[in-house]
Order: structure tokens, then sequence, then C-alpha cells
């Protein structure tokens, strides 16, 4: 673990098939112009599969080193995975065994930064749909991180410059939702958020609270989830101090007026937040996962496999990930 100086961040490479790779190689070439004075990066993929995305894209490759040689080296270097099928992976075509690679990347970083020999892990995207080929009982990377670090209150945050929403529930069907809600799990969504924000330095955070049906139900007409589930943890949040408004109408919420008075928004479910953010800024939203023991954040797309290995991806999510990365690791130990 970094004491004060550059710190240590592990960026995973994502699905081999996906954009992830090209993602980390343009990264770490904005790195060598001191872009990123305050990391020192560390790439957790397979050198197979970098050496031919490097050279279809024309970006250069980093140091490779074997899959353990990375700690305490001064520059930028890929921890090589060797796996035995990185060079049969193809470009925008996921398999049991990209979904396997992409679980193998993640899995380690956590490790690492769970044992203290990292501060942060900056995560490219992964391909749910290769993790349950390959057999992976987790659905994600936020369920994997909950159960590896042992967090047991722990949400989703989307954020930009523009906007930040926190999501009480994640990947699950939508008429799964309102037996999701429940009003303990919303307070702690609630909870979570306002530190969140308090530690990015902004004093007393401004949330405003999302209700689940058109109109936040309109007092029970279309639905009695704000009144019975939403309602009562915004006044539990409010009576803990918290700066907290809601259960709010989603339709209005985001309008530019509300934005400028809210901080952070807390969202229901999954489209509820990110619609509004990716419509708001989809090139530089970093995905953070809050309430763990560790620092974790990831770009907010996914592996975009219909132009993987081409350049054509934006890599600005994934240095914004890797820069928030930085500051929160800081924040936690100067």
């Amino acid at each position: 673990m970094t004491a004060g100086g550059p710190r240590t961040v592990l960026i995973t490479a994502g699905d081999p098939a996906g954009v992830g790779p090209e993602l980390c190689l343009e990264f770490l070439r904005r790195a060598a112009i001191g872009e990123f004075a305050d990391v020192r990066p560390v790439l957790f993929g397979d050198a197979a599969v970098f050496e031919r995305v490097a050279a279809a894209t024309g970006r250069p490759l980093p140091v490779v080193v074997e899959r353990d040689d990375w700690v305490d080296r001064a520059t930028p270097v890929l921890a090589d995975f060797a796996s035995p099928e990185a060079g049969s992976v193809a470009a925008g075509q996921i398999s049991p065994a990209t979904g396997a690679m992409s679980f193998a990347y993640v899995d380690a970083a956590i490790a690492e930064c769970v044992a203290g020999r990292a501060d942060a892990v900056v995560t490219a995207p992964i391909h749910k749909q290769a993790w349950q080929a390959a057999g992976i009982a987790f659905p994600g990377h936020t369920e994997l991180l909950a159960d590896r670090t042992g967090a047991t209150r722990q949400c989703m945050m989307l954020t930009a410059e523009e906007i930040s929403c926190s999501l009480v529930t994640v990947h699950v069907a939508l008429n799964e939702v309102p037996l999701l809600l429940e009003t303990e799990r919303i307070f702690e969504v609630i909870v979570l958020t306002a530190r969140a924000m308090t530690a990015r330095g902004i004093d007393r955070p401004s949330v405003s609270v999302l209700g689940l049906n058109p109109h936040a139900g309109e007092g029970g007409l279309f639905g009695r989830e704000e009144v019975e589930i939403i309602a009562p943890a915004v006044e539990r949040a409010r009576a803990a101090g918290l700066d907290v408004v809601g259960p709010l109408p989603p339709d209005t919420a985001f309008t530019p007026a509300w934005r400028a008075k809210t901080d952070a928004y807390v969202c229901m479910y999954h489209d509820q937040g990110l619609i509004p953010l990716k419509a708001l800024a989809f090139d530089t939203a970093v995905n953070v996962t809050l309430g763990l023991p560790i620092v974790r954040t990831s770009v907010d797309h996914g592996t975009a496999l219909d132009i993987a290995w081409r350049g054509e991806a934006s890599a600005e999510s994934l240095c914004e990930a890797v820069k928030l990365a930085a500051l929160m690791a800081a924040a936690r130990r100067p």
C-alpha cells in the first residue's frame, strides 16, 4: 500500500474480446505523457491478447512481467496471466474462456487490494453472458466485490461532473424491483451516497430520492411503495441529520433546475438512474462501488464487441475512473 506519493492502481483488462484491452493501452499512452502523475498503474491481463490489440490499434505495448512480479515496479507494467486460451481469443467473440479470463483478472486484483499491496482497482468492462457461460456464480462486478471483501452494505454509484446516481437495485428484472425495495436498504443507500459525496469534498451534500411509480405514486393512487417504503427511509435519513428530499417524481427530478440544487440522486432501479446519466455524461461517467473496504471504480459502459480491437472506443471513462480511484485512495490514506 502506498504511503503518500503515487497510488498503485490495478487496472483489469475486462473481457479480452471487447474494448477493454485497447482502452487500457490508450490510458497508458496518455499516462506516458504525464497526464496521471499521481498514479502508478498496473494492468492485469494477458500479454498474448495485448500484443495483438497493440498491433491492431497502433498503440504501444507496456513492459510485460510475470503475473506476480508487478509489486514495487517504478514504471507501468502488464502483469501477464498467461491464460492458455489467450492466443485463441477473437475480437468481438465472447466465450466461456473469455469469461473465465476476465473473472480471473478481477478476482486477483480484489485480493491484492484486500491484502494491502495496492491502493485501488479499476475495472474495464466484462461481459455478463461470458461469465455465465464460464459457470461463474456472480452476475457482475458488484456482487463479486461484496463477496470477496465481506461488505454487507454496498451499492453502485455512477458519477460524473454533471450528475451522480446511486442505485437501490441493480441487475434484476424490472418486475422484481418492487419486491426488492425495503426501507432499510433505501436508507442504507442514502447514507452511503451522502458519505461518498462528503469524501469528495462536498459539505453536507444534498441527496434527492426518486419514487418508483409515475408521479411518485400520486399519494398512493398509482402504487403504495412511495408511502409505505420510500418515504419512511427519507424521513429516517432526515432524522439522522442528512440533507435529503423525496420521494420525487422521476420524470421531473432530472431537469436542469433540479440538478443544479442536487449533489446526488438515489434511484430505485438501474435504468431510472443510468438513462439520464448516460444521456448527460456517457463518455466521462464512472462506476463506483460504495461501502467497500477497498477502492473500486470502473467504466460506465459495456464491452462494445462490435468495435473491439479497432481503436475506435473512447478511453475517457476509464481515464476518469483511474483519476477518481486515485483521489478516493488518497482520501482514505493520505
